[in-house]
């Protein structure tokens, strides 16, 4: 599981960044790609990376505003001439299956795939599969948002070979039988229990990805114990008047945020222009001394994010 920063901007691309845009890559866990908002030119950013439009298998969307949505069109419409032709499904608030449905039909843009839409109006599970969850509730902005918490299922425990040896028990058809836990007996009449060969299931990841908001409690709720989490930063530290006038959040408030919630790593995203070479990453050191584990990103940043220990 990886993180890739497509757009990392605020309100309007500048030479430095582009506006957000976030892929997770899941290439390992389902061979997919998810991504959460799609601002202008995402698809000119993704040619930039080894990411394949074919592989985007659902878009997250947080809100209605354009520098989070105005990609959309080009990239769904690009996506049926590079090979996609599997189903996509698009979530965000109310509106969105309007907005992206006028785009296309105003162009005449015809898709080669299914695209299916929904709707998002109030805090829950908006999916749910054998491997993955995603929540959602409703942040603080001008206009309906919602932050997005990624919930990976327990990975089941590895089948202890060694202990397998050491009973005598040869490799073979029996090795797969224990693997899923059931119970086999021997030629030699001993009844070994699958259980008692399998390791401890390894604990599932938790990714945290909110959209523009004020400080909030939901934010964090839905970052609780979260691997990572991706937090807004248009303001710095001294501005949370500024933030909250414009219905968004400084450094410090997504630094705190992050140490009440428990989270291990925080992302600060959604820079503004305003913030320039040095001064971007002066968003991050002033707030070090609140959650530690804190990083300004960049387009094109990618992150692992392993199992825990």
């Amino acid at each position: 599981m990886q993180i890739e920063f497509l757009g990392t901007g605020a309100g309007s691309p500048s030479k430095q960044r582009n506006v957000t845009s976030i892929a997770l890559r899941l290439l390992e866990e389902r061979n997919a790609i998810w991504l959460f908002d799609v601002g202008e030119a995402t698809q000119h950013q993704i040619l930039r990376t080894t990411i394949r439009p074919r592989k985007i298998e659902k878009i997250f969307i947080t809100h209605l505003h354009g520098d989070h949505i105005f990609g959309l069109q080009g990239l769904l419409s690009s996506r049926s001439f590079q090979g996609g032709d599997e189903p996509l499904t698009i979530y965000g608030p109310t509106g969105i299956q309007k907005y992206v449905k006028t785009c296309l039909s105003a162009s005449e843009s015809k898709l080669s795939y299914p695209l299916n839409f929904i709707e998002i109006s109030e805090p829950g599970v908006v999916f749910e599969d054998s491997t993955f969850k995603v929540e959602c509730d409703h942040l603080d902005h001008k206009i309906e948002c919602f932050g997005y918490r990624i919930t990976e299922k327990d990975h089941p425990g590895e089948l202890l070979v060694d202990k397998l040896r050491e009973a005598g028990i040869p490799s073979g058809p029996l090795y797969g039988q224990l693997k899923a836990g059931k119970k086999v007996e021997l030629s030699d009449g001993r009844i070994l229990d699958g259980n008692d060969f399998i390791g401890q299931p390894q604990k599932g990841r938790i990714v945290t990805i909110l959209g523009d908001s004020r400080k909030i409690d939901a934010s964090i709720k839905l970052s609780e114990n979260a691997d990572v989490l991706v937090h807004e930063s248009t303001y710095g530290k001294g501005e949370a008047k500024m933030a909250r006038n414009h219905y968004h959040s400084t450094s410090v408030q997504a630094a705190e945020e992050a140490k009440k919630a428990g989270a291990h790593k925080l992302l600060l995203t959604h820079i503004s222009a305003r913030y320039i070479g040095r001064d971007a990453y002066e968003l991050a050191y002033q707030v070090r001394d609140i959650f530690e584990d804190t990083r300004v990103v960049n387009d094109f940043d990618v992150f692992d994010i392993p199992f825990k220990g």
